[in-house]
């Protein structure tokens, strides 16, 4: 579905929100556990789908667990952040294993595909909060001193 000449990652968006509440390890799990599904699924190259999101989810989930945890702007700006960083680390991957990509088509679409999960992330995070209130040990409140 293109919104806006964009296409939503609303699978991108989820790993990024639940790393967000969770961590750095449970983000990397949702994130290998998502991307193989929709590698099996799609009958894609399997793995790179998994590499990115783990990566994705790792590294929103660090940025929750030190600087983003309690703060208004942290999801908005990871899912942006992170849109842009997995669109350049799938290209450069299907680069690395030699398979063609058509840089213009992902390019093209890399600003308004970021802005849009920023605006997607708000309702998506809302709800992940309620759903994952439940499951009190999911949700620790860890705290990360910088040394």
């Amino acid at each position: 579905m293109r919104l806006l000449g964009a296409e939503p990652d609303i699978l991108l968006v989820t790993v990024v929100v639940i790393a967000l509440l969770t961590g750095s390890v449970v983000g990397a799990a949702t994130g290998f556990a998502g991307g193989l599904l929709v590698d099996v699924m799609t009958l894609g190259t399997l793995g790179t789908t998994s590499l990115v999101l783990i990566l994705a989810g790792y590294w929103a989930g660090r940025y929750g667990e030190t600087t983003g945890r309690g703060r208004g702007y942290a999801p908005p700006l990871t899912a942006f952040a992170t849109t842009i960083l997995a669109v350049l680390g799938g290209i450069a991957l299907h680069v690395l294993l030699g398979e063609s990509v058509s840089a213009r088509t992902a390019l093209g679409s890399l600003l308004p595909s970021a802005l849009l999960a920023a605006l997607l992330v708000l309702p998506i995070h809302r709800l992940a909060r309620i759903v994952l209130a439940d499951s009190a040990p999911l949700v620790r409140q860890r705290r990360i001193e910088l040394v």
